[in-house]
């Protein structure tokens, strides 16, 4: 059955290390999930972590820890307005980007704010990543990322990762149309079956989670919000040290 996602938002954030305008072969990949949504009626918005000035730090604000600018909070803004946060990030000696480990650290500022209903704030909203490089580690890649999204409130649904690497060692990237002065038609990846395949399931398995949630008005509160633990309240807990 098809679902209607037209009242769904996403935000991509690209967290590739080279600044606009400069190609980012991170975004070819992205693109290809970005355009499933805008055809099945998402609002979707792509940022690039790198054309703003983000400082690193685990403070929702770092100007008031001594930075000049901090563009975060307005960014944040636009992420937990949307219903799906997708991380797309580049390999570097077999790691996330560090401009990814610096998203995920400021999202993480921000965790311990809550919802209307005293949950932590990431609560009822759904992540995935994208992954692409020329070397091993998209699996492992998306280990961290997606431990480090669970653990602040996303919600992850089945295979909320996809990725494409080329051949160990320098050579073409995802979305190449020429390397060594070679013409590549289609664009290097493009023809992945594996990886548009993945990229594909991945895409509707977010949609369909976030969906799920948001016709659910997220998760219900019994037993996980924290404004309520805070004033006592303890479920069918049990403190085993009165047992």
């Amino acid at each position: 059955m098809k679902n209607d996602f037209f009242d769904l938002k996403a935000v991509f954030v690209n967290c590739t290390l080279k600044k606009s305008p400069t190609k980012s072969h991170t975004r070819n990949l992205m693109d290809v999930s970005i355009k499933i949504m805008e055809s099945e009626g998402v609002n979707v918005e792509a940022i690039r972590l790198a054309d703003y000035q983000v400082p690193i730090g685990v403070q929702p604000d770092m100007t008031e820890e001594g930075e000049r600018e901090d563009d975060w909070p307005e960014l944040y803004k636009k992420i937990i307005a949307a219903d799906i946060l997708v991380i797309g990030t580049p390999i570097w000696l077999g790691e996330r980007s560090s401009v990814a480990s610096k998203l995920i650290e400021r999202l993480y500022a921000m965790s311990g704010y809550q919802n209307d209903k005293g949950q932590y704030v990431y609560y009822g909203k759904v992540g995935g990543c994208l992954i692409t490089g020329n070397e091993d580690g998209v699996k492992h890649c998306a280990m961290g990322m997606l431990y480090a999204l669970q653990h602040l409130g996303y919600s992850i649904p089945p295979q909320a990762d996809a990725g494409w690497i080329g051949e160990v060692g320098p050579g073409p990237s995802y979305g190449d149309k020429e390397w060594n002065g070679e013409k590549r038609n289609p664009p290097v990846g493009y023809d992945s079956d594996f990886t548009n395949r993945n990229t594909t399931f991945m895409t509707y398995n977010l949609l369909h989670l976030a969906k799920i949630l948001k016709d659910n008005d997220g998760y219900p509160s019994y037993g996980n919000s924290r404004t309520d633990w805070d004033d006592g309240t303890r479920w069918n807990f049990e403190n085993p040290e009165y047992r």
